[in-house]
């Protein structure tokens, strides 16, 4: 704050007195304009004598007129041949530059004065009649607002008799007055490229004697930011800065460094004369004298030069002084009278500066009441515009003619009406004309002419090719030869002459050419009918006129406005056939055209001339029509009608009986899109075909009959950028916004619906005031029932069309088409090979049949070697009406299968009742191309052995199961064949109507497997069997393989064993029955099962759960069978061969039993499937959703444990042969040992008693788990509150809180540290009256049989207090006058000040400090009032005999490793060092395991430190626990007929799974997770340590065991350094998912680990780690899980294909925020260097996110870091274009910064002075700048532009930022000198204003 107050002192300077005013010297002030001045002057001076005053005026007059003489603006008439004079290219045409003067005037300068050697490349370019490479047009050499140096060169007069400045820029004429001698170092001049050598380029200025080089070095900034990076080439225009000059002048070396060249000044030492002084320099000059009309400047000493008023600084009029320094650029010396002007405008003080303002918003304008501000008698007036800003006219546009001038007009004040007609650059002023006719012209440039417009011109001339009339001042426009009349003209001059005026109609109009073409045609003239002037404008059905352009065989070509054309085709040309064009039509003439259709994006239009009778139009004849058939009502009928004609967008139809007209369009022939074009194609003219719209009274009449929820079907009318409109059969319509089209994310509208769709829509809103209404058509809204029988009707429907088509085909005359409407898919063909094609395809040809093409794709070459003339068979697969081609197939399992009739398939009988899988006996008579198996997969029975096995006929049976592989794909519809038969199937793609958007993840593809269910099973006439598709999950892209829940590799060994033991190899026929008693041998003997051999051969499987009636728990039934031992037992079911499944029976009979000394053995359930002699197995049985239900919640049941899931923590266990459940984890025991180890406790086939949780009820598994008060269960720390507590999570989504008094017995300063998320603790539930339960984890309520001390009691009550206690507790606050204390979870107690400490007086903040919120403290009870429940506490070291709080410093909580090693201080006061470490490695351990560190922190509080520290560390030993990851979302748990009574529950964040119940009604997915531990074992629960202690067999001596010790604390202490090493990185995977299972929210670790597994080249793995980091990571944490996402897309377009990342990124788009995922993806393009694709993406992005500023950005600087300037030019411009006008100054602020940082600091700093000169005030703007240009300018540049911001007239808050900016910036860069003027300015303009304020 000093600096600013010594910096800007405030209020100014303090007054002065009369006697200390500084003596005033006379000063010449500025008198512009001030016209009451000189009266004033008039007035004092007649006070003296009349003679004096007479004499006086006189003189007055006479200097007052010359002073004006002198400084008269420039005129036509005072420019000479030779003169010298800077310009402004304004408008560059091709041959031909257009320069603005100074003081308002214009030249031209040819293309053959830009330099000699551009003259001579023109020369050789028109000798060789070719265009030259390296030679560029004058619009690549030039751009308007370049400042150029000019000589006159002529000074011609036109045919109107005006005169005509040319020009030239040829540096031998402007430098003309140089020589060699005169050249010195520091001279900017011009010159232009005349040469481009190796290492630079040589250059002409125009001093002859002297070569100029450029070189390359020097040349290269301006090449990149000015040039674009192109090189320089002949005829570039430069302007220069001599560096050095050698040889006398011989040799001259330039630099076109921006920086240097627009600093240079011209000085004395370059000896300028007034002979060579050059326009353009700059120069120092000094006011010598200050006039009404201008300054009077003296410069490089000797000079003298003047500026008029248009040339002074605007900021600056008024204030100049004499003896002012002020720096000038030179304007122009006039050769005769050696006048030098001058200007001292900003713009023209940097050489080489392209002029920023080239043109004004309101040219064109018409103003009223405009002043005159002054009048000079030879050049013009000048006017003030009403923004204050000055306008000027020249003497030519003062009136309509010199007769009519009047001078006396123009006196200063008068106003006048006048027109801005035109800018001069020059002098940035308005040019203005008072000529009337200029006022009241309607057109004043060729931008103000609309093609079609009709405008009036007068006749200039008559040519040969037309006629030119003149439509305005210096516009003329042509009317061609063809276009005088309607007819052609002969002698057109006998019809116009020149003078006349004429009416026109404007056919074409370019204003940059300055060509204007028009029509006097007077049907065109005279034409009502809309105009087209462009393709957009084409729509169909639309009527005009239109101009034969050409008569061709094939039709006419029409012409419009604009050079729009269209074709007019033979057969539209009339009604009546047409055998000869050209003698009907004729070019030139006139006709009325219709729009039948128009395609702009590739500029096609088609035509027709057969209109309606040009008496009657259409909309007459149309009412005519409606009269005669009023009859016919919208959407309450339906009709009868026959086509008339066909037209490209449908049929021209009449409604029978009355034959109204009426029109069908093509996407309402059908309810499939794909089918209408082919209706549309083989409908004919003439035949009736029944249109079913609606039937009659089901569809809504109107709005007031709609209520929302209702199901509505129509068709898509038009489909816009924001959503779809829905026309429904009565006319109504309604739309559906993108939001609610569809579930999946809408891009683009177009993608998901076409126009002419039928959809289902559901109305969700209704405005009736409005008459519209809002629809949905996503398909979870508008559901029509099973998407599966929606789905076979749609394909049914689908295929009756096309057997439609096919009739309509059959009463064809072609042989071809009679033979495809024959054809149907299944028919096996002989086809000759014709050609095999590039891409592996084969084209067969038809054999008899000519011009018959069949196709074999590649995949349906199937391999096979193919010759063209070879015949193949192949099988129809589809035949395509539309292209008359025909799709097949050689793959043989498809072209060798068995006949239709009866649909039977061959198959092997099935062995006994336990066959597992599949015989190994291989046909040997199977034909070729069929599969041994069955037609059902689900088949199951008793197999039969015989040496020679009959074939039996199985026939396909209605919804049933079957594999199937796709074989061809339509749009809605694809045919595959089935696995197992080889059979055809068709199958719909598509679920309802409105599913017609798929990803392409989603789509299927030629070859990919399926699963099918059949509906019908004959093919019918279509050849095909109809079918529905199941779950896509079933899709698979390998055969399928056998399905199981998990099956590792224990068991699959297992499995093949058992597989050898079932497999027989003689196949007999059985005779079995369930409930047959069978006799046997134990042939094996496994964990879960027996296999038995039984007398007759066949082989018998037993389950676990048959074998003994009572099963102790924890024993294992199949321990009592020996290998070899005979067995007694009962049939009770059978198991397919092939998949090992469980067949399902509807049959309702008990299953039935026989018992057998020690054993209950018994087969599987019978299948009721089996036919044909075969029905041994048919006895009734339970089916297993009946076992189900004879399961009740509570019920204790027995099961054998099968396998422990490591990914789920749950434990998998069977019930019988048919049913498994499953127990979580947490509720099979209470002790950590069998938590951490559960494979250890339970054994394969062990029995586990346990609790059905609810069998019946999918979702029960919330609510039913009970915890009632007072029980002790396991659960999981689900989140950690810093000073509050645990919420800790159980099964089934229970959930409990833990106070941070009920952690522990024994409180400790960080009580919560060592406890994580997903950690097991063991709690103890204290209450159950709230939803969320009230838990404890205090090892004396936890585990009562420990005798531990008791450090710190529980607190629940006041009761429990007494006075005179010690407690400790917990600060909670700290107040006023008073520490709170919590002393339990609901008792707090106050301490006061004064009890507090003794040390220092009472302050709040040091007691803040002191005593956080948390810390532990010691306190004594003063004082227990349970009336007003107040407790007083103590905490004076005399009470609690503890340290005072304040004197020792606060301890604060250590970090996790110190205190892990230093643990809690109290528990530790007892301990050895030895203990210490113990307790160390206790703690590591269990905090990577998870488990609670309850168990042994007790004991460690016991006297008994070795024992319990001995226990202890046994104890953890026995208690480790694997790192359990986050579980992922299974595939298929179980086997598809496992039935089980089976619960899911959800552990922390995992999701809950639901369980459904299949087609089939059988449930395997609810499970027994519902088995509870019935009673809790006593000795399981105990957590006594001693029992779970290692018996050890031998007993060591001390010494050994002391040894041993200390080797395992040492190597232990080693492992633990390292891993608790806070520096130490991650070296395994372990240690990455120890640490993401600590922080699993972070994306850093996950992006770590993928890196890890990149490094070592195993991609799979890091693409498995993202997918695992997606699913773990918490849905809130957006940018964690974006991060993933982006890595992901990194690590496909690095390792992966397109394909790959293409599907990463949809999903990807899905899921977050899209446009931040298409950034990131562009960015990850663009480090690539895959431009291309980069390119494409900003394409997509521009068209999806349009409205997004931050795109527009990225794709700016994205073309720019490419070094493409030209192409951010134009993505600046589009973005102007869609960004709302809001946007547009932060967007253009962010293109100059990218132009200064990338691109063009010269366009940068053009775009940053247009937005301040619309914007002035902008200080944002202002600022960027300011920031820009002292990175990236020079030193001048910036205090230029601090100059200007300073004296803007801002908010004195925002000047005084500015000013401190400009201050600091001097002082950091400037002198001393510099410093103080910033001063000075400040303290002016703080005077300034406080004087304003005074006034």
């Amino acid at each position: 704050m000093a600096n600013l107050e010594e910096s800007f002192p405030r209020g100014g300077t303090r007054k002065t007195n009369k006697s200390e005013k500084p003596s005033q010297q006379v000063v010449e002030q500025d008198n512009l304009f001030d016209i009451s001045k000189e009266g004033s002057i008039k007035r004092k001076k007649s006070q003296k004598g009349p003679a004096k005053a007479k004499k006086l005026k006189i003189e007055k007059r006479k200097s007052v007129k010359s002073v004006k003489e002198k400084f008269e603006l420039l005129s036509l008439e005072s420019l000479c041949e030779g003169m010298r004079i800077l310009g402004c290219v304004k408008e560059v045409n091709e041959l031909e530059l257009v320069v603005s003067l100074p003081n308002g005037l214009q030249g031209f300068v040819q293309v053959t004065e830009i330099c000699d050697a551009y003259t001579q490349k023109l020369n050789e370019q028109v000798a060789q009649e070719e265009p030259l490479e390296d030679l560029l047009r004058l619009p690549e050499l030039f751009s308007p607002g370049m400042l150029v140096r000019c000589v006159v060169s002529s000074l011609d007069v036109t045919e109107s008799g005006k005169k005509s400045v040319k020009l030239s820029v040829n540096p031998k004429r402007v430098n003309k007055v140089l020589n060699a001698e005169a050249l010195r170092p520091g001279m900017v001049l011009t010159g232009t490229v005349s040469s481009v050598e190796d290492h630079g380029f040589l250059v002409d200025i125009g001093v002859g004697g002297t070569r100029a080089f450029l070189s390359l070095q020097k040349a290269q900034e301006y090449i990149r930011q000015k040039n674009k990076g192109a090189k320089f080439k002949v005829g570039q225009y430069l302007t220069c800065l001599v560096e050095e000059v050698k040889s006398n002048g011989g040799v001259v070396g330039l630099s076109v460094e921006h920086a240097t060249v627009s600093s240079a000044f011209a000085t004395e030492e370059q000896s300028w004369n007034l002979n060579n002084l050059l326009p353009g320099l700059v120069v120092k000059a000094q006011v010598q004298k200050v006039t009404q009309f201008g300054l009077q400047l003296n410069f490089l000493t000797f000079f003298t030069g003047l500026v008029d008023f248009m040339h002074l600084e605007p900021k600056k009029m008024g204030s100049y002084s004499s003896k002012q320094m002020v720096k000038a650029c030179i304007l122009c010396v006039h050769p005769r009278t050696r006048v030098v002007r001058l200007s001292l405008r900003p713009i023209f003080l940097h050489p080489g500066r392209p002029l920023s303002r080239i043109s004004y918003q309101q040219l064109g304008a018409v103003l009223d009441n405009v002043p005159v501000q002054g009048f000079f008698k030879n050049a013009g007036a000048i006017f003030r515009l009403k923004d204050g800003v000055l306008a000027y006219a020249r003497l030519s546009h003062l009136s309509g003619s010199k007769k009519a001038f009047n001078a006396e007009a123009f006196k200063p004040g008068s106003t006048h009406k006048c027109r801005i007609i035109d800018y001069s650059q020059m002098d940035e002023l308005a040019l203005l004309s008072l000529r009337k006719s200029v006022i009241a012209a309607p057109f004043l440039r060729y931008h103000d002419i609309k093609t079609g417009a009709v405008i009036k011109g007068t006749v200039l001339a008559i040519k040969p090719f037309g006629i030119l009339v003149k439509v305005g001042e210096q516009m003329r426009g042509l009317v061609p030869s063809v276009h005088m009349a309607d007819i052609m003209m002969k002698n057109p001059e006998k019809k116009y002459s020149p003078g006349d005026e004429v009416k026109c109609r404007v056919l074409l109009c370019d204003p940059e050419a300055k060509k204007l073409i028009m029509t006097l045609k007077k049907t065109l003239v005279t034409s009502k009918l809309p105009a087209i002037t462009c393709y957009e404008d084409a729509t169909p059905g639309l009527q005009t006129h239109g101009v034969i352009l050409r008569v061709k065989d094939y039709g006419c070509i029409v012409k419009f406005y604009n050079d729009v054309q269209g074709l007019v085709p033979k057969h539209e040309l009339s009604t009546q056939h047409i055998p000869d064009p050209d003698k009907v039509f004729y070019t030139g003439q006139v006709v009325k055209v219709a729009v039948l259709s128009c395609e702009p994006s590739k500029e096609r239009m088609l035509l027709s001339f057969k209109l309606l009778s040009a008496s009657e139009p259409k909309h007459e004849r149309a009412e005519t029509t409606q009269k005669k058939g009023s009859a016919v009502s919208i959407g309450q009928q339906l009709v009868d009608v026959k086509v008339l004609e066909k037209t490209k967008t449908g049929l021209e139809v009449a409604i029978l009986p009355h034959n109204i007209p009426a029109f069908l369009p093509t996407p309402h022939l059908s309810d499939h899109v794909a089918n209408g074009p082919l209706l549309h194609h083989w409908l004919q003219t003439g035949k009736p075909a029944l249109v079913s719209t609606v039937e009659g009274g089901q569809d809504p009449k109107s709005l007031s009959e709609i209520q929302p929820g209702m199901l509505l079907i129509g068709f898509v009318k038009c489909i816009k950028d924001y959503g779809v409109f829905v026309q429904f059969p009565s006319g109504l319509s309604g739309l559906s916004p993108k939001t609610i089209m569809s579930d999946k994310f809408v891009t683009t509208p177009s993608e998901h619906f076409v126009e002419g769709q039928t959809v289902v829509a559901k109305v969700t809103n209704v405005d009736t005031s409005k008459q519209r209404m809002l629809l949905s058509l996503r398909l979870s809204d508008c559901s029509l029932g099973d998407s599966a029988s929606t789905s076979f009707l749609l394909l049914c429907q689908c295929l009756e069309e096309l057997q439609g088509i096919r009739s309509l085909m059959s009463n064809q005359d072609s042989v071809l088409i009679q033979t495809l409407a024959d054809m149907t898919p299944g028919m096996v063909l002989d086809a000759v090979v014709q050609e095999v094609l590039e891409d592996g395809s084969v084209v067969f040809s038809g054999g008899l049949v000519p011009d018959l093409i069949l196709r074999a794709s590649k995949y349906h070459r199937a391999g096979q070697q193919v010759e063209p003339g070879q015949t193949k068979k192949a099988v129809v697969l589809h035949v395509d009406m539309l292209k008359l081609e025909v799709h097949v197939s050689l793959h043989q399992d498809l072209v060798n299968r068995r006949t239709r009739k009866g649909l039977q398939v061959l198959a092997l009988p099935e062995v006994s009742a336990c066959a597992h899988s599949l015989l190994s006996w291989r046909p040997p008579i199977v034909p070729s191309g069929y599969r041994s198996g069955t037609a059902e997969p689900e088949h199951s029975g008793v197999e039969t052995s015989r040496a020679l096995c009959p074939w039996r006929a199985t026939t396909l049976r209605k919804s049933s199961r079957h594999q199937g592989i796709v074989q061809h794909l339509e749009e809605s519809f694809a045919v595959a064949s089935l696995v197992e038969t080889g059979h055809l199937v068709a199958f719909s793609l598509i679920s309802h109507l409105n599913d017609t958007f798929h990803f392409d993840s989603e789509k299927l593809h030629v070859g990919q497997g399926v699963c099918l269910t059949l509906k019908t099973t004959e093919p019918g006439v279509t050849g095909l069997i109809l079918a529905v598709e199941g779950p896509a999950s079933k899709r698979t892209v390998m055969p399928a393989q056998r399905d199981s829940e998990t099956v590792d590799d224990k068991e699959e060994e297992e499995v093949e064993e058992e597989e050898e033991d079932l497999t027989v190899r003689p196949k007999k026929r059985h005779s079995l029955a369930i409930g047959d008693k069978v006799t046997g041998t134990i042939k094996s003997v496994k964990a879960t099962h027996a296999v038995v051999t039984l007398d007759d051969g066949f082989v018998g499987c037993i389950h676990v759960s048959r074998i003994l009636d009572d099963v102790p728990v924890g024993t294992s039934p199949t321990a009592t069978l020996k290998v070899g031992k005979k067995v007694i037992a009962r049939v009770i079911g059978g198991r397919d061969v092939k998949t090992s499944k469980y067949e399902v029976s509807p049959n309702k009979s008990p299953q039935i039993r026989s018992h057998h000394p020690g054993a209950e053995c018994s087969a599987k359930k019978p299948s009721d499937e089996l036919k044909g002699g075969y029905s041994a197995l048919n006895t009734h049985s339970v089916s297993p959703v009946e076992k189900l239900r004879q399961y009740q919640a509570g019920q204790t049941v027995t099961c054998f444990f099968k396998k422990y899931n490591e990914m789920k923590k749950w434990l998998e266990v069977d019930i019988g042969p048919d049913l498994r459940g499953r127990i979580p984890l947490l509720l099979t025991s209470l002790s950590f040992k069998v938590l951490k180890h559960p494979t250890k406790k339970f054994q394969i086939g062990q029995a586990i008693r346990a609790t059905v949780v609810d069998p019946d009820v999918p979702r029960a598994f919330l609510c039913p788990y009970k915890l009632e008060e007072g029980e002790v269960a396991m659960g999981r720390v689900l989140k950690v509150t810093p000073n509050k507590g645990l919420t800790i999570s159980f099964p089934f989504g229970k959930i409990g809180k833990v106070n941070l008094f009920h952690v522990s017995d024994s409180y400790s300063e960080a009580p919560l540290e060592d406890f994580c998320p997903q950690k097991i603790v063991r709690c103890y539930v204290l209450s159950t009256a709230h939803r969320v339960l009230t838990l404890s984890l205090r090892s004396s309520r936890t585990n009562r049989e420990t005798k531990s001390k008791i450090e710190d009691p529980e607190v629940n009550s006041i009761e429990d207090i007494k006075e005179g206690q010690l407690l400790r507790g917990y600060v909670k606050s700290v107040l006023s006058s008073s520490v709170v204390i919590g002393l339990g979870p609901s008792v707090l107690g106050l301490a006061k000040y004064s009890h507090v400490t003794e040390c220092c007086p009472p302050e709040k903040e040091l007691f803040n400090r002191c005593l956080p919120e948390g810390r532990l403290v010691t306190a004594k009870i003063l004082c227990v009032n349970p009336v007003k429940n107040l407790v007083e506490l103590s905490l004076l070291p005399s009470d609690t005999g503890k340290p005072d709080v304040l004197s020792a410093s606060p301890e604060p909580p250590l970090p996790k490793q110190e205190e892990r090693r230093g643990g809690a201080e109290e528990g530790l006061k007892g301990e050895e060092k030895k203990g210490q470490k113990r307790k160390e490695k206790n703690q590591r351990r269990q905090e990577e395991s998870g488990l609670t560190s309850q168990e042994k922190r007790e004991p460690q509080k016991s006297p008994r430190g070795d024992l319990q520290g001995k226990r202890e560390r046994q104890a953890s030993e026995s208690e480790q626990e694997v790192v359990s990851k986050r579980p992922k979302k299974s595939e298929a748990l179980e086997d598809d007929d496992d039935g089980g009574v089976e619960v899911y529950y959800r552990e922390g964040e995992d999701e809950l799974e639901e369980p459904k119940l299949p087609p089939g009604g059988f449930v395997w997915d609810v499970g027994l997770d519902s088995l509870t531990p019935a009673l809790p074992i006593r000795e399981e629960s105990s957590d006594s340590e001693e029992e779970e202690q290692p018996q050890q067999a031998k007993k060591k001596g001390k010494k050994e065991r002391e040894l041993e010790r200390q080797k395992a604390e040492k190597e232990l202490s080693r492992i633990e350094e390292a891993l608790m090493d806070p520096g130490r990185q991650p070296e395994s995977a372990d240690d990455f998912d120890r640490l993401v299972l600590s922080s699993p929210n972070s994306s850093i670790l996950w992006l770590q680990y993928m890196a890890f597994h990149l490094q070592a080249t195993e991609i799979e793995k890091a693409r498995a780690v993202a997918e695992r980091a997606l699913k773990t990571i918490s849905f809130r944490e957006e940018q964690e899980k974006l991060n993933v996402w982006v890595a992901l897309l990194n690590l496909e377009n690095m390792y992966g294909s397109q394909e790959s990342l293409t599907k990463v990124f949809e999903r990807a788009v899905q899921y977050n925020e899209p446009l931040r995922v298409f950034l990131h993806l562009a960015d990850i393009y663009t480090k690539s260097e895959k431009f291309k694709e980069a390119g494409e993406l900003y394409n997509r992005m521009l068209k999806r996110f349009r409205q997004e500023k931050a795109v527009w950005i990225k794709y700016g600087a994205f073309v720019l870091g490419r070094s493409q300037a030209g192409a951010s030019h134009r993505v600046l411009q589009r973005a102007l274009e869609c960004l709302p006008a809001k946007e547009h100054v932060d967007v253009i602020v962010k293109f100059a910064q990218l132009e200064f940082q990338l691109g063009d600091a010269e366009r940068a700093k053009a775009l940053f002075e247009n937005t301040l000169s619309t914007y002035p005030k902008r200080t944002d703007v202002w600022s960027v700048y300011i920031d820009m240009v002292i990175k990236h300018g020079s030193q001048r540049e910036v205090r230029d532009i601090f100059e200007r911001v300073i004296h803007l007239s801002l908010a004195p808050k925002r000047m005084k930022f500015f000013f401190k900016r400009y201050l600091d910036y001097e002082k950091q860069h400037g002198t001393e000198k510099d410093v103080q003027a910033v001063k000075a300015k400040a303290l002016e303009y703080v005077e300034a204003k406080s004087s304003g304020l005074e006034d």
